[in-house]
């Protein structure tokens, strides 16, 4: 479909599709966010005052920080790891010659077909065999199961748009494969490496459902501490680490944004 055509019905009705489809997303944002600044210790709504006693709250109770820093430090060596082992399988994925690779392609995808609590049941399943429940190393893992499609499919793309015969110069140079990857390839491939690892990053960092599986008192993710407080501390401090995980998710966005951008201008100029 042309979507820069003349305004006919159908695109219309898509148009309208959409806006509707974004303002359920966004609308309840705009609910969350002004509770969290609430001076009443009620999630009421419109907010009666403003204070910022809520995200002090979130700082003097026990086990949100915790939690916070188990989120990132997991997040951050779930994206490290992801984009080492997606940027590899792509690779071999676009450059190789793999008999029955777009089998193997969907494979990869499997985790975001899958639904996500059977996914979950046999992560849990296997790292209790491995005795790695309730600990970093089982998030790790778990979290890199469900963000490699993501980191797949983003790095099969940025490969696909870098001109092969920039790699055939370079080989036909006498440079090896390692060296022209690494000189040539990876170079070019950055802003998509830097893009999928912000995403990975996103995915773990918000991930619940194998949280719930995997987690233990002392080990447990920003989101599985939210879901506790949800089920048993109905308060605005839920809203307000709600609005802090809105704004993380948004920055993460917008830089991975920025360097799709350069990648598009790289790719024009």
């Amino acid at each position: 479909m042309n979507m820069n055509g003349p305004l006919t019905l159908p695109k219309a009705i898509l148009y309208l599709f959409v806006c509707m489809v974004l303002f359920f997303l966004i609308v309840p944002n705009f609910i969350v966010v002004p509770i969290s600044f609430n001076e009443s210790s009620l999630l009421s709504f419109p907010p009666k005052g403003f204070s910022l006693q809520w995200y002090a709250r979130y700082w003097e109770l026990p086990g949100w920080v915790d939690a916070t820093v188990t989120s990132f430090v997991v997040a951050i060596v779930t994206a490290i790891v992801s984009v080492v082992i997606g940027s590899f399988a792509a690779y071999g994925l676009v450059r190789g010659r793999l008999v029955g690779g777009k089998v193997l392609s969907s494979l990869f995808m499997l985790p975001i077909i899958i639904p996500s609590l059977v996914t979950a049941i046999a992560l849990f399943n296997v790292l209790s065999y491995l005795r790695l429940t309730g600990t970093l190393a089982g998030f790790v893992i778990g979290h890199t199961v469900i963000a490699l499609p993501f980191v797949i499919t983003i790095m099969t793309a940025s490969l696909r748009s870098i001109d092969l015969t920039v790699e055939n110069a370079a080989r036909n140079l006498g440079a090896s494969r390692l060296v022209t990857i690494r000189r040539v390839t990876l170079p070019m491939a950055m802003p998509g490496v830097i893009s999928s690892g912000l995403f990975a990053f996103l995915i773990s960092f918000d991930e619940l459902l194998i949280a719930l599986f995997i987690a233990s008192p002392t080990v447990a993710t920003l989101p599985k501490k939210l879901w506790e407080g949800i089920r048993f501390e109905i308060e605005p401090t839920l809203a307000a680490v709600s609005t802090l995980l809105v704004m993380l998710s948004l920055l993460v966005l917008a830089a991975a944004g920025v360097f799709q951008l350069i990648k598009e201008r790289r790719g024009n100029g």
